[in-house]
């Protein structure tokens, strides 16, 4: 379409606007804000991109824009940085709906109610006849719908709860806000002295207030299985003959053949058909170091081509592909671990019936006592109100969002409802090994030159190996020298052309030198070694000492690099577990009554995560783990692990004591309620005292040491 005017000449059409389609990346070693920036300003460059946005909490890039895929990929690899493409539509289809709405309808029910009080403190302060008549009735035109509106998750809970003929929490709540607002409309129209609109309102407040509070604790962890699936390749290169066509991955068939280029995620299971292959397979073993495979060995979905391109024959495709039975694992996992009640819950089950006997009880004495059927049924209304479970409704979720604000502030996200509870209960530790304990880095010699770290850095970026993440990382803002005919050797080393001469990085023999470690050679200079180790997190041995409690690393790494870095930390290990192993260890120890904490990082751990008692995973793990995991460690150091656990105990200690001062106030209110001395705003008064109460001792985490 042209351009009518020539200053809208620069401005893109509209059409092509709509057609710039959103493509999402998970960047696991992403960790500060020069990271974004360095991000942002490299893909601005490519042609066709639209906008570049990175989101460092979640550990995603968003690109808008007329590009290739690949290209994004091949430009992130460029710069120093992992990249997996993510599903957009996938991810979009959880959207927190009830959250934004439980928001609104406590905004809602908040600003009623300061309206409506300001109405009732005149009719306190003397209004009488007309004027007290004409300030009901305006409460009443606000009160009416904004309780239709705001209480309909209690109206809705409740419904659905005698629908099946049981009991919850939402059901003495629905009907004190039910008869409040009922018997406050009866005496505004009779022209009574007294209405109590403001109290069905604060009720309707206070309680929307303990909603979303829960709700914001057990809504922050996205299904992990949605993870996994979004973390599926979409497209596939088929080779059709002698041509090579890009098609969507849902398109292939057993049997056809595929092209993996260099970098790439494999799309299907299958087999190799190239002579050999360097693949990454942490995603399914958690092995930290790049496997050499030959003709015929087996392809899992989801591994990584590390070397030169290659090409495979799919056997098994769509929901019968590793990926997916993996994400099958973690969905049935988080099933069984949503399946845990809360203790408010299991209050509740008693609380509900005895409310409901209580009013009722209320309202029969005083009836039959003195047939006064207006009073009889304000001290119903009293009773139901002053015994609304507001503070039993805040317990654990005030204690939680405190604990929560505090753990925050110690670099511990937590997401899942009821972590704290289950971290409180916890008897086992189980450790992954790589990138959860451990850390892989690089050790430059110190007669190492600025030319040689140039050319290092060039053909380390060249490689998608884990070394040579490791190295770009240590050799940090190091220009990288221009190198020409970059060639991977799988299982061996990345060599180029610089200024005339063959470099090489790669293995000590490949080098043709003596030592075994990862080496540099520039021409027909000496090979210079380079040390390569996994080194303990920052903390590690410290907290894992601190716990005093039985640990232990359960791991996909091959057994000997397993039990040396084991003995740095004096743990006991279990090396080559894969997955489903791992899952099956992790729930026999639940059958022996063990009540597990799980810290991993890898995709590979994702099961455990989601099955385990409770389970925690660093910043640097992929989205699928840190959505599996009840807590994602912020900062790179397990130093504050045992303050953790110990926060949790303290959260569940000072649950109890809410409860218990729930009790206490009932046990008080109730008597004098009953006796027919509250009325029901000074019943609604007395409940949001005892929500004080609660929300002031939940503060007390906040100083714990």
């Amino acid at each position: 379409m042209t351009a009518v005017c020539p200053a809208c000449a620069g401005i893109p059409d509209i059409e092509d606007m709509n057609l710039a389609p959103g493509l999402m990346f998970s960047l696991p070693t992403i960790h500060c804000a020069a990271c974004i920036g360095k991000i942002e300003r490299g893909l601005g460059a490519l042609n066709g991109i639209i906008s570049v946005r990175v989101n460092l909490s979640l550990k995603r890039l968003t690109v808008v824009g007329q590009v290739d895929p690949m290209l994004i990929e091949t430009a992130l690899s460029d710069l120093g940085y992992e990249a997996y493409p993510l599903d957009l539509e996938s991810l979009n289809k959880a959207q927190d709906v009830v959250g934004r709405s439980l928001l609104m309808r406590m905004a809602v029910a908040g600003f009623a109610m300061m309206n409506v009080m300001l109405l009732s403190v005149a009719v306190w302060s003397g209004a009488t006849d007309a004027t007290r008549d004409l300030f009901h009735l305006i409460s009443a035109m606000i009160a009416l719908p904004v309780v239709a509106y705001s209480g309909q998750p209690f109206f809705q809970n409740a419904w659905r709860a005698l629908r099946v003929k049981r009991l919850n929490m939402d059901v003495p709540i629905s009907l004190a806000i039910i008869l409040a607002a009922a018997m406050s409309l009866y005496e505004t129209l009779q022209g009574g002295s007294h209405a109590y609109f403001d109290a069905a309102l604060s009720l309707t407040f206070f309680l929307l207030i303990g909603r979303y509070m829960d709700h914001c604790t057990r809504s922050a962890a996205r299904s992990a299985a949605k993870e996994l699936t979004a973390l599926e390749v979409q497209h596939a290169q088929k080779i059709m003959g002698d041509l090579v066509e890009t098609v969507r991955v849902a398109d292939l068939s057993i049997g056809d053949e595929v092209l993996i280029p260099t970098g790439a995620r494999i799309p299907v299971d299958g087999y190799l058909i190239s002579d050999h292959a360097l693949m990454d397979r942490s995603l399914l073993t958690g092995e930290s170091e790049a496997i050499d495979i030959k003709a015929e060995a087996i392809l899992h979905a989801g591994e990584i081509n590390v070397a030169a391109p290659i090409t495979m024959r799919a056997t098994a495709v769509g929901n019968d592909t590793s990926l997916r039975r993996m994400a099958e694992l973690v969905e049935t996992a988080e099933n069984s671990r949503n399946r845990y009640t809360a203790l408010a819950d299991k209050a509740a089950q008693i609380y509900a019936p005895a409310v409901h006997l209580l009013a009722l009880g209320a309202f029969l004495g005083w009836v039959i006592a003195t047939g006064d059927m207006r009073h009889a049924l304000n001290v119903a209304i009293a009773v139901l109100i002053i015994t609304c479970p507001c503070a039993l409704g805040l317990a654990v979720p005030a204690v939680s969002t405190a604990a929560i604000s505090r753990l925050f502030s110690m670099g511990y996200l937590v997401k899942h409802a009821t972590a704290l509870e289950r971290l409180a209960e916890v008897t086992r530790v189980v450790f992954d090994k790589t990138g959860t304990l451990s850390q892989p880095s690089v050790i430059l010699p110190a007669e190492m030159s600025e030319t040689d770290r140039s050319v290092t850095k060039a053909l380390a970026q060249a490689s998608n190996h884990p070394m040579s993440r490791a190295l770009v990382l240590a050799l940090g803002d190091v220009s990288a020298a221009q190198v020409s005919a970059i060639k991977e050797s799988a299982g061996e080393g990345v060599q180029a052309e610089w200024h005339g001469k063959t470099v090489r990085l790669g293995r000590g023999a490949w080098l043709g030198a003596s030592f075994t470690d990862l080496g540099l050679k520039v021409g027909d200079e000496q090979a210079l070694a380079i040390k390569a180790t996994e080194t303990p997190r920052e903390g590690c041995a410290e907290a894992i000492e601190a716990l005093n409690m039985p640990c232990e690393i359960v791991t996909g790494d091959a057994e000997r690099p397993a039990k040396a870095f084991a003995k740095l930390l004096s743990l006991p290990v279990r090396a080559n577990v894969r997955p489903d192993e791992k899952l099956a260890y992790l729930n026999g120890l639940t059958e022996a009554c063990e009540h597990v904490l799980m810290v991993g990082d890898g995709l590979n751990d994702t099961a455990a995560l989601a099955a385990a008692h409770a389970s925690i995973a660093p910043a640097t793990a992929l989205d699928a783990s840190r959505s599996a995991s009840d807590i994602v460690i912020l900062k790179d150091s397990f130093a504050q692990l045992p303050l953790l656990l110990k926060i949790a105990k303290l959260a569940s200690r000072l649950s109890k004591q809410n409860f218990a001062i729930a009790a206490v106030y009932n046990a008080i209110a109730i008597p004098i309620a009953l006796a027919g001395f509250a009325t029901p705003l000074a019943a609604a008064l007395a409940m949001s005292l005892s929500s004080i109460t609660v929300l002031l001792n939940s503060q007390r985490i906040r100083f714990a040491e």
